[in-house]
């Protein structure tokens, strides 16, 4: 069903830029979420599998789509919507790396392809929640503030504020509640 020529011209990007990363960054940068929804786009487009793309939509379709229009706004207007990109200003981060960083263009695009041609998979939700209740932890285990993957030590400026368990906490609620329930209901309703 997926043309040999898509799962390539994904997966060797994709892979070259995961392997940049986990050099450059090391393997904590990797549990961001956009790059789990990365990893997961491989098999899913290898395997055909409808669970695979849907989880991984269901992940990172809400934050991916503020990313695009957080990139897209400040690129066409100058106007800074938001902090999810400032990176990709910065002067002083090499251009190859904000140019790998360019797959949170067509990620949604791709994910939502792929659930469109295969089928939305309602254990998505689940699913993706799970995975969410393991990363999230593992990223404030294993990564270093000054990263802040996944926003688990959250705000710079208010990280005295709250208790480290108590916003782990909170993020381990709202990310589904604010990213992964909107997406299935909208995958499941347009595609399920």
């Amino acid at each position: 069903m997926i043309p040999l020529w898509l799962k390539l011209a994904w997966t060797l990007p994709a892979i070259a830029i995961l392997a940049i990363y986990w050099r450059r960054y090391g393997p904590g940068n990797l549990l961001w979420f956009s790059d789990i929804a990365l990893i997961l786009s491989i098999p899913a487009l290898w395997l055909e599998s409808p669970l695979l793309a849907s989880v991984a939509a269901v992940l990172v379709l809400v934050p991916e789509a503020a990313w695009n229009i957080g990139f897209f706004g400040r690129l066409l207007t100058g106007c800074r919507l938001g902090g999810i990109v400032d990176y990709m200003f910065e002067s002083d981060r090499p251009r190859l790396l904000k140019a790998m960083s360019l797959f949170h263009v067509p990620l949604p695009v791709l994910l939502v392809w792929l659930v469109w041609q295969l089928g939305y998979d309602a254990r998505a939700l689940p699913a993706a929640i799970a995975l969410t209740w393991l990363v999230i932890p593992a990223t404030r285990l294993l990564t270093r503030p000054e990263r802040n993957v996944n926003w688990v030590f959250g705000p710079v400026q208010h990280r005295e504020m709250v208790h480290p368990a108590l916003f782990v906490a909170f993020l381990m609620l709202a990310v589904p509640l604010v990213f992964h329930l909107p997406a299935h209901l909208l995958l499941d309703h347009a595609f399920g």
